[in-house]
């Protein structure tokens, strides 16, 4: 209120003047303040009004600035995961009828044409799977991975690609979690097939070029560059920092820079010949004659070791310990110990389509993947995690004559399966053989007369071979411990053949078994004077005949050889795959394919099932997170509103008393300006 201070007895009108207005001013401005508070609903609007407060204030507001940001996530992903949900319900459905189908189908009364009939309604299923495949949520394809803006499943060649790559896009729900909110490769849809696993180690050697980075290390640890010491005949130490260096030519430079700069001061001769160089997977440091260089690391460093130097170079001791190195795209060929002399074509069969590569003009391991994947045939090729050989992986699913098989070109030096990429080699698994189900074979089968093993009851095939009208026959007992791979079914097949042909009169080496420079499968080579074409059929309801290839074969009366057919191609292990055989099966009346298809069928039925769960529990998290973030939200809006927002009762209480001030100020500055020197006087 405008009041003349006590103190203040007689003051020149100026004074008092300016004593009226700086108080009538400074209630004018709180009115504008409480005003303001009334209008706004703010107490803090600005930093100067509480410092401390509104720090406060603003850190809330990022906070939920940021909550904000996530529930949109959140909503998102549960719009997202609900769509992925119903897509892989249409999934779990279709598998369903297909697997109906099936188990109607192959029972003996079904008639081919009602077979026929079911064909098209498996066709339409898996029409309909192509399309629920390639459902578009609200963030793209909910099957396209980490890229949901390429269409996930389209058709080649009469097959189906399946385009999307990545685990999937991730939402961030909070506290460092996240969700995906699309679905990559997975068993009811697209998955991939990397079967074509390089099983040789294409050993490369260290190139000046290589970063330090693809290097295994001696230790295995990869390569820590730092700080090491060297000496030389027990002279004095010297340091070189090979920090820094990202090349095996950088460590090679800097190494070579500093034992040239010691061989200076200390008036020696320390290298000779080449001097710091590369021989096979490791570092060569060759010494002069009758010289010794000690190298350690400096310390704790690891440095020396895991370069392979750390050790005592002489003339006759040159070599360090193997660094491992990595295969990279940019590996030239010639530096591969594990693939000697030069490459030539390999055979590509897919999609119904044969071709032929040639890799005989590459010059590094880049230019293979090129040449793989520039005949268009549905498959990539990539380097295996282990650093050691390339895969090659199918993402086509497609019928089982049309899949996948990689085989030699006759007479060219055994390209792919030097490689490791014959899908049909010495060293495949038989676990691999027949899109996975591998071979089984009949065995400790007992006679029920006798109570004992029967070896008539327990071999699997019989080979038929040799001279019209007479012939010899093989039976082939395949035992569990030779279903290891290819090369030791074809050691028992040659033992059998060895042991029973000379019983009847004929050689051991009349026949052969053995796998062809050629075209994949099991290869039964006879003595080219028999006249009896070679013969294979099967015994003792045993299907190991037909799951290695061997029932189905064709003799070449040309080359007294049997073919067998190659079950080891691969396929993609997804429902489309199964649909395209479940049809296939019910159009040509074949009651074991329907049987097969219907079996995995059934097994992706569970892998659709785990998926789902999956799916539901990724949804439940979000729900879960959702309402944590709510709560947290409505909590940090109920401080900020206690520390920022007005109290409209004071505030207006606070209002009504400046309104009374102000009128009083104005009242008494009134009255005392119009008083005179004369008012005093009197």
């Amino acid at each position: 209120m405008t009041y003349i201070p006590a103190n203040i007895a007689r003051v020149p009108n100026m004074l008092r003047t300016n004593l009226s207005l700086g108080n009538i001013s400074r209630t004018q401005l709180s009115l504008l303040d409480v005003q303001n508070q009334l209008s706004t609903g703010q107490e803090i609007s600005r930093p100067s009004d509480d410092p401390v407060r509104y720090a406060g204030i603003q850190v809330l507001a990022r906070r939920q600035a940021q909550s904000q940001q996530v529930l949109r996530n959140l909503s998102n992903a549960s719009a997202s995961l609900g769509v992925l949900d119903n897509a892989m319900g249409e999934v779990n459905d279709i598998a369903l009828q297909a697997k109906q189908i099936a188990l109607a189908q192959v029972n003996s009364i079904s008639t081919p044409s009602e077979r026929a009939s079911q064909a098209i309604i498996v066709n339409q299923l898996l029409s309909g799977l192509v399309k629920t495949a390639n459902r578009e949520g609200v963030s793209g394809f909910v099957f396209g991975g980490s890229t949901p803006g390429t269409q996930p499943l389209q058709e080649i060649n009469g097959g189906y690609q399946f385009k999307a790559q990545g685990n999937g896009l991730l939402a961030d729900l909070g506290y460092a979690d996240t969700v995906p909110i699309t679905l990559g490769p997975s068993a009811g849809v697209g998955s991939t097939s990397a079967r074509i696993k390089g099983d040789v180690d294409l050993n490369p050697n260290l190139t000046t070029g290589a970063k330090l980075s693809t290097l295994n290390g001696a230790r295995g640890l990869g390569v820590s560059v730092g700080t090491l010491q060297f000496a030389f005949n027990g002279g004095p130490a010297a340091t070189v920092d090979l920090a820094g260096s990202d090349t095996v030519q950088d460590v090679i430079t800097k190494l070579t820079n500093a034992i040239r700069s010691y061989e200076t001061t200390n008036s020696v001769t320390v290298l000779a010949g080449a001097g710091v160089t590369v021989n096979g997977d490791r570092l060569q440091i060759n010494v002069a004659a009758g010289g010794s260089l000690q190298i350690s690391d400096v310390g704790k460093g690891v440095t020396a070791q895991d370069l392979g130097i750390g050790a005592t170079f002489t003339p006759a001791s040159a070599n360090g310990t193997g660094v491992d190195p990595k295969l990279t795209w940019t590996t030239p060929i010639s530096a591969l110990a594990g693939v000697a002399g030069a490459l030539g074509s390999v055979r590509v069969n897919h999609l119904g389509r044969s071709t032929v590569v040639d890799l005989s003009t590459a010059t590094t391991l880049q230019d293979i993947k090129s040449a793989l994947e520039s005949k268009n045939v549905g498959i990539r090729v990539e380097l295996d995690a282990n650093g050691k050989g390339i895969n090659v992986l199918s993402d086509v699913s497609t019928s089982a004559a049309m899949a996948l098989s990689i085989e030699e070109v006759a007479g060219n030096n055994s390209t792919a399966t030097r490689l490791g990429l014959r899908t049909f080699g010495a060293t495949t698994p038989l676990s691999v053989f027949n899109n996975g189900k591998g071979v089984q074979v009949v065995d400790n089968v007992t006679n029920p007369a006798t109570g004992l093993v029967d070896p008539e009851l327990n071999y699997d095939f019989k080979i038929t071979l040799g001279n019209t009208p007479t012939a010899a026959v093989v039976k082939v007992d395949l035992r569990p411990q030779d279903l290891t791979n290819v090369q030791t079914v074809i050691n028992r097949i040659n033992s059998e053949i060895a042991s029973q042909l000379p019983g009847q009169g004929l050689l051991g080496t009349d026949l052969v078994a053995q796998l062809a420079d050629g075209a994949n499968g099991i290869t039964l080579v006879q003595n080219n004077t028999f006249t009896q074409a070679v013969k294979v059929e099967q015994a003792n309801n045993s299907t190991a005949g037909r799951q290695l290839g061997l029932l189905n074969g064709a003799y070449n009366a040309g080359t007294s050889t049997f073919v067998g057919t190659d079950t080891a191609k691969v396929r993609t292990d997804n429902l489309v795959t199964y649909l395209i055989d479940l049809r296939d099966a019910l159009q040509t009346n074949d009651v074991s394919g329907i049987q097969l298809a219907g079996e995995n069928i059934d097994r992706i039925i569970g892998l659709i099932s785990e998926t789902r769960g999956m799916v539901g529990g990724f949804a439940q998290r979000v729900d879960f997170a959702t309402k944590i973030e709510d709560d947290r939200n409505a909590i940090d809006t109920k401080v900020r509103s206690e520390l920022q927002d007005v109290d409209y009762t004071a505030a207006a209480t606070r209002f009504s008393l400046l309104q009374t001030q102000l009128s009083a100020s104005l009242q008494t500055t009134a009255r005392v300006q119009a008083t005179s020197l004369l008012d005093f006087l009197s």
